[in-house]
């Protein structure tokens, strides 16, 4: 019987040892560009400022404007620019999507 208690002791601690993951050492840097194909780190700026201050801007991709509680299509594009408004009509987020 203990023979059969220590197989089953160890067999269980096999399987935690092989759930556990390694840590994180860094983004990756090809990953870091790949988030930002549409060139969202640019326009970082504008986080804070109204959503009116994008009426003048000329930007040459597209770039989609959500005011806050709006309806937008699931389409996923990284070539987009997203600016996320908030119900103070202040943009919160710039990204890609």
């Amino acid at each position: 019987m203990k023979f059969y208690g220590k197989t089953l002791m160890l067999t269980a601690l096999l399987a935690l040892s092989a759930c556990s993951s390694s840590p994180e050492k860094g983004a990756d840097p090809q990953t870091a560009d790949a988030d930002d194909t549409c060139g969202a780190s640019q326009y970082q700026s504008y986080v804070g400022k109204p959503m009116a201050s994008l009426e003048g801007l000329q930007i040459d991709a597209k770039v989609r404007a959500i005011p806050y509680n709006s309806a937008v299509t699931m389409d996923f594009n990284l070539r987009r620019l997203n600016f996320l408004g908030d119900s103070d009509d202040k943009i919160i987020r710039v990204y890609c999507g």
